[in-house]
């Protein structure tokens, strides 16, 4: 397996650089559950709220930018079949982003739009530059520009756009230096970062590790570049569509645009899992299967939104749409790759050099099996109670749902760290 072989080639990336995202990303998700449990009366109001502006930010950059940074510093180098260029870079792009997002976090749930907010948003660019200017070094010494590359370091630049449109909207919400409210921005900002970042790297990423961990003979390198052609061309028009100030119906062009780059993906994945080798499939796998389903429900509820517009209804449509987004498609995806990309790097690093001493465990028992059954479960009944809590703005639904998803995180917290802490017995490897 690439992820723990000695002759790898991504044996230059260092653990060290990794491990402390999958980390801060678990803590990330359980603070936001914490202060969604805490704050759940802000999902029956209006989506441009202090608190669900918080929370929303803790999931996006907290929980699934700070993972991907992780997971990505190990698996680009193997796209690209080279090594991470720098790993102080890798460093810095962590601890800029570290003390960065907390203070955003910060002065979002204050409402503060004041130097703490644009300490954190100038911290965070800092992260996504170091992460860029790394990985365009890394790609510019490798051999190989492969489509899965491709769909990674695009979303890498479309990520810096979105973080430098966000530090322009923070400063403007106290400088008025743009012609227009940041407010105005905000649908901008959000698919800048849910399309060209979270979803091109996803569809990047998930392309290449869910047909390997399936052990599939399938591959379909014409389907993946019009998959990345059509969620491109979607966000490009969208883009344009929005400085042109167009009627909300034309809107539809992009939306499906990108729906149907949705379902050539889901079928891309259901082909591999076709023809597949390997007939049993872990649960790790299934869930993360679950995720490719689940991207095509934004995609539904962002048509209805557009259809009903005009009708008051639809701002508990956009609170579900970003729901749906960050806790059901982002949250999944997460919740089954942790597992089989983080036992393989602590492996590496626990039991690589007395491989041969005795008998090693597997990776998958670095982690308890039985309680990333039961957090799949939970996790299910957190994500449907509390968006039909969205739907009905029904608090006692909300209430509910977010002990789930607190729950959820609290099971997906042990087991992380049951793996980041765990230590071999020497003495058990000793030779006899």
């Amino acid at each position: 397996m690439f992820l723990a072989g000695n002759n790898s080639p991504i044996k230059n990336t260092s653990y060290k650089v990794v491990l402390p995202f999958y980390g801060y990303a678990a803590l990330s998700f359980l603070i936001a559950t914490i202060l969604m449990l805490i704050n759940t009366s802000a999902f029956t109001a209006h989506y441009f709220n202090p608190h669900t502006l918080a929370i929303t930010h803790t999931m996006a950059l907290g929980w699934g930018t700070m993972i991907i940074l992780g997971a990505s510093h190990q698996l680009f180098p193997v796209m690209i079949e080279g090594k991470l260029h720098s790993n102080i870079l890798a460093y810095l792009s962590f601890i800029f982003a570290a003390f960065g997002i907390p203070l955003l976090v910060f002065a979002f749930y204050e409402f503060n739009m004041g130097l703490v907010a644009k300490a954190g948003s100038i911290l965070i660019n800092l992260a996504v530059i170091s992460y860029v200017l790394n990985l365009s070094l890394s790609i510019y010494h490798s051999k190989s520009r492969n489509v899965h590359a491709v769909f990674a370091f695009t979303s890498v630049l479309w990520l810096f756009t979105t973080t430098f449109l966000g530090l322009l909207l923070v400063w403007n919400f106290s400088s008025n230096f743009l012609s227009i409210n940041s407010i105005n921005f905000l649908s901008l900002h959000a698919h800048l970062g849910i399309i060209g970042w979270f979803l091109l790297m996803i569809f990047g990423v998930g392309s290449r590790l869910i047909p390997m961990f399936l052990i599939s003979k399938y591959e379909n390198k014409k389907r993946l570049w019009l998959i990345y052609a059509l969620i491109n061309t979607g966000l490009i028009s969208f883009i344009i569509m929005f400085f042109l100030s167009v009627k909300v119906e034309l809107y539809f062009m992009p939306t499906l645009l990108i729906g149907v780059s949705v379902l050539l993906f889901g079928n891309h994945i259901y082909r591999s899992y076709a023809k597949r080798i390997r007939k049993k499939v872990d649960e790790q796998v299934k869930i993360s299967m679950l995720s490719v389903a689940l991207t095509m429900v934004p995609v539904i509820v962002l048509i209805a939104i557009i259809i009903l517009f005009a009708n008051v209804n639809s701002l508990q449509l956009v609170m579900l749409y970003g729901f749906t987004i960050f806790f059901g498609w982002i949250t999944t995806i997460i919740l089954g790759m942790t597992f089989k990309t983080l036992p393989f790097i602590v492996w590496n690093r626990v039991y690589s050099s007395i491989a041969g001493l005795g008998k090693t465990p597997n990776p998958k028992e670095l982690f308890d099996n039985k309680i990333f059954i039961v957090n799949g479960v939970v996790y299910l009944f957190g994500f449907i109670i509390f968006g039909l809590g969205i739907v009905r703005t029904n608090v006692l639904f909300l209430n509910i749902g977010a002990v789930f998803l607190l729950i959820t995180a609290v099971l997906y917290n042990f087991n992380v760290f049951k793996i980041l802490f765990h230590k071999a017995k020497l003495n058990e490897y000793k030779n006899k």
